[in-house]
This record gives C-alpha cells, sequence and structure tokens, in this order.
C-alpha cells in the first residue's frame, strides 16, 4: 500500500473532525509538517508562493501559518500545547497555545480556497476549534460535545471546509473553553478577496492582532483560570508594553489594522493624530453608506473590527485602549488612592521598621515609574516604557504608528523615534505670565434659605477620594 493510500485509510472520509487514533507512523509521515515559532518578534509578511495571490498581513508580535497544497487542496497543521510566551522582557507566562505560541499562527488564505486543518492535541486534556464567524458545514463548526466529540489527548482531527466569504475571523476552543480561551489559546483568520472586492480596498500595509487578558500575581507565571472580572494584564497579542511592537509604515500609506477581542470586557481602542473609517466586522466588509470617520472604535467581547486611514501625518503616534486602566501594568488597581496624603512622619515610623519602606502615590502614580521599586522576580512592571523624551508611564494595551517618509515600500522595520522639526515640540515658557482665568465660585444661596446653615463655603470644601472596599470590579 501506498503511503497516500495509508493516509486516506488512516484518516477515512474528511467530511467531519475525524480522529486519527489509530493511524502509523507511515501514514502520519503524510501529515503537513507542523511549523512551530517561539521568538516574540513580530514576522514579515508571508509571501504566497502556491494557491492564488493575495496581499499577506502583519501579525504584530506574531507570523503566518505556512501550508502546503495538496491536490488542490490548502493544508495546514496546528498543535494545540502548552507554551511559554514573554510578554515583555523580563516577563514569562506559562500558557497554553499553538505552534509554540500565544496567540497561534494567523492563517491567511484565498476566498474560495478549501481548506483541511490538521489539529494534534498536546494538551494535558481534550480540545476542539472553533472557526469563529465562519460559513461552514455543522460538523466543523468544532463545538465539542455539539457538532463533534472533543479532540482527546494525544489525538489528530481534521477539519476541512471551503473559505466561503472574505473577511477577518478569529479560532479558538469550545471545549472546557473558560479555561483553555483564559490560557491563551486563540488565533487569527484572514479571508483574503479572491478579485476585485467593492467593498475591499486594497491597502499599502494590514495588520492584525487579538486583544486578550489575563490574571497573573505578581512573581507568578500561570494564569488564574476562574477570573471573571479582576484582570491585571491587558495584552495586545499576550504582549505588553513596552514589548508591544510599534506598526511602521511610510508616510501616506494607505494602513489597514484588523483586531479582535476575545477578552472579558469592551475595549474602546484609539488613534493619535488621524481619523479612520470602520470598514469591517466578523460578519464581513462594511457597506459604504454605513461609515463614517472616528478616532476611537469601540470593540465588544468576541468581536473584530477592521480600521483603515491614510498615513498622512508624520511622527509616532499612540495607539491604544482608552481605559486607563487597561494601559497599566499588573500592580494598578488594587493601590490605594494617597493623593493629597502627606504620610512623610508615619512613613518615617514604618522605614525605621521596615527599611525598603517607601511612599507611593502621594503625588499621583507617576512616583511609581519613576522609582526603582523591588517588585517579585517576573512580574510586569506597572509603568515600563521609555520614549524619547522619558517615561511613557504606560503598559498593557499601548504601542504607537510609526508614519516615516524615508520608510521604503514593504519595509517593516522600526524606524527608531522620530525626529522633530525645530519649533514642532511643545516647550517650556520662560516668559511673563498672563494671570490664568479660574472658574468662579459658586454665589452663596441666600441666609434664609433651608440648606444655608450646613452649606459650607467654596473654599472649605474638599474632594475625597475614596478607594471602593470592592477592588475594581465591573469595569
Amino acid at each position: 500500500m501506498t503511503d497516500r493510500r495509508r493516509f486516506l485509510a488512516g484518516f477515512g472520509a474528511i467530511a467531519g473532525a475525524v480522529s486519527a487514533a489509530s493511524v502509523s507512523k507511515v501514514a502520519m509521515a503524510a501529515l503537513p509538517e507542523p511549523v512551530i515559532q517561539t521568538k516574540p518578534d513580530t514576522a514579515a509578511p508571508l509571501i504566497p508562493n502556491t494557491g492564488r495571490p493575495y496581499n499577506p498581513v502583519v501579525t504584530l508580535n506574531g507570523w503566518t501559518a505556512p501550508w502546503r497544497m495538496n491536490n488542490g487542496v490548502k493544508e495546514f497543521h496546528l498543535v494545540a500545547e502548552p507554551v511559554v510566551r514573554e510578554m515583555t522582557p523580563g516577563f514569562k507566562a506559562h500558557l497554553w497555545g499553538y505552534n509554540g505560541q500565544s496567540p497561534g499562527p494567523t492563517i491567511e488564505v484565498v476566498e474560495g480556497d478549501r481548506v483541511r486543518i490538521f489539529v494534534t492535541n498536546k494538551l494535558p486534556e481534550h480540545t476542539s476549534i472553533h472557526w469563529h464567524g465562519q460559513r461552514l458545514p455543522n460538523g466543523m463548526d468544532g463545538v465539542a460535545g455539539l457538532n463533534q466529540p472533543a479532540i482527546p489527548v494525544g489525538k489528530t482531527f481534521v477539519y476541512e471546509f471551503v473559505a466561503r466569504r472574505p473577511g477577518t475571523f478569529m479560532y479558538h476552543p469550545h471545549a472546557d473553553e473558560m479555561t483553555q480561551m483564559a490560557m491563551g489559546m486563540m488565533g487569527f483568520w484572514i479571508t483574503h478577496p479572491k478579485g476585485k472586492h467593492p467593498l475591499i480596498d486594497e491597502v499599502d500595509r494590514d495588520f492584525v492582532f487579538l486583544l486578550n487578558a489575563y490574571d497573573i500575581d505578581p512573581g507568578a507565571y500561570t494564569p488564574k483560570i476562574m477570573t471573571m472580572t479582576d484582570f491585571n494584564i491587558w495584552t495586545f497579542n499576550s504582549r505588553v508594553f513596552p514589548g508591544i511592537s510599534s506598526m511602521n509604515v511610510r508616510h501616506n500609506d494607505k494602513v489597514r489594522i484588523r483586531f479582535g477581542n476575545l477578552s472579558m470586557t469592551n475595549h474602546p481602542i484609539h488613534l493619535h493624530g488621524h481619523e479612520f473609517l470602520v470598514t469591517g466586522t466578523d460578519g464581513g466588509p462594511t457597506p459604504k453608506s454605513t461609515r463614517w470617520h472616528e478616532v476611537t472604535t469601540d470593540v465588544a467581547v468576541g468581536q473584530m473590527r477592521q480600521i483603515e486611514f491614510l498615513a498622512d501625518e508624520e511622527g509616532d503616534w499612540a495607539f491604544h485602549c482608552h481605559k486607563s486602566h487597561h494601559t497599566m501594568g499588573a500592580m494598578g488597581h488594587d493601590v490605594p488612592t494617597m493623593i493629597g496624603v502627606d504620610h512623610r512622619g508615619v512613613a518615617k515610623k514604618i522605614a525605621g521598621l521596615v527599611p525598603d519602606y517607601m511612599v507611593m502615590g502621594e503625588r499621583g502614580m507617576a512616583d511609581m515609574g519613576e522609582m526603582d521599586m523591588p517588585i517579585p522576580d517576573n512580574t510586569q512592571k506597572m509603568m515600563a516604557g521609555e520614549g524619547p523624551f522619558g517615561g511613557l508611564e504606560m503598559g498593557g494595551m499601548f504601542t504607537t504608528v510609526k508614519v516615516r517618509r524615508e520608510q521604503k515600500r514593504g519595509d517593516y522595520s522600526d524606524p527608531g523615534w522620530f525626529k522633530h522639526q525645530p519649533g514642532t515640540v511643545a516647550y517650556e515658557f520662560k516668559g511673563q505670565l498672563p494671570e490664568p482665568a479660574r472658574a468662579s465660585a459658586p454665589t452663596p444661596a441666600p441666609q434664609s434659605a433651608p440648606s444655608a446653615a450646613r452649606t459650607p463655603a467654596a473654599k472649605d470644601v474638599e474632594v475625597r477620594v475614596r478607594k471602593p472596599a470592592s477592588g475594581h470590579k465591573g469595569h
């Protein structure tokens, strides 16, 4: 029997997710070789050398899975397995993912492609894969127990379907998903149009990444899987700033950025310096009559947004979630508000008992970014970013779009910090200042008013900020 016949005999008709439990070593050799990637760098776009041509995407701090053509079918091999993900230099997490990373590799195909994905389970429990947003046969949808038996430990299943519509999709487990998604099992799927599409424009740069979150105690390596709201690590593609790559583009490039949200809360994603159009969701490209310019778009749980803009303003432009806690690090949520509290006397007494004690936050949280505070090994700093003018005081879901005239077409390398022209940077003023206008105090109520006796004068009113006893639940 030939290798090809052994392969077919082992797998049978590929009409559903099929177990490879009894496949011989010779037949297993017929599987496409799984490509493993462990480096957290942003890989260059994978130019297709077989199949229909397309303009490839760039996955932020990730990569695109290679494939092989087998009798006109595009074959991929995903391995679900424990991985170690460097979230930022000095901070690693023990996660679950695909092919050596979390998120797994981006899958890129073309509308009309017949796709076959082999999924090998090297996790300590069963799993499955759901192809989020795809139109496909019901038995390929990947919900364990509903559409297929779960993939047992050590087994390989096969999914096969036609990529019926162009757009941006995701993949993730639908088996013990509370655990497996909390551990980082997810990835992106791009289906490119097979030809010119009335709602999909050609672009010069096309970036993709996932929004995800983790709850990892300082000094720990493994996420808590029971967390519903109190996450402390907010990531783009399981990376936290300053470990996130910048998106480097050429001046006047048309840029597309696609991001999917597989965290447990919504994220208002904001771009500085430019306006963009929302041109797609995981439901497909949006009708042009529904598009308008924005600088922030909210992406809810389980959703995807595709934005496009003309990069016609040079500089280093911030790109981030506008929820301020989501651009902070692991210590950001449980620090009490001490603004305005003078605790020098208390600090001196405590320092006598605890020599390493230091005051935090009485002038604001920027103090914590400036001080060299001892923290446990393998802990993300609250604010660790450095820019050309000092500390950026950001972490988590924050990166930059770097727009340069000298960036060559197709060059995705980091050009370094922007060199500003003289007179174009905010500066210290040393001249004579005019008196600033201030809000006037409210007119006191007449003494005859019933509440006059208990209404203090404006100058005596102080806003007292208290930390909620329940932490940051619900944000």
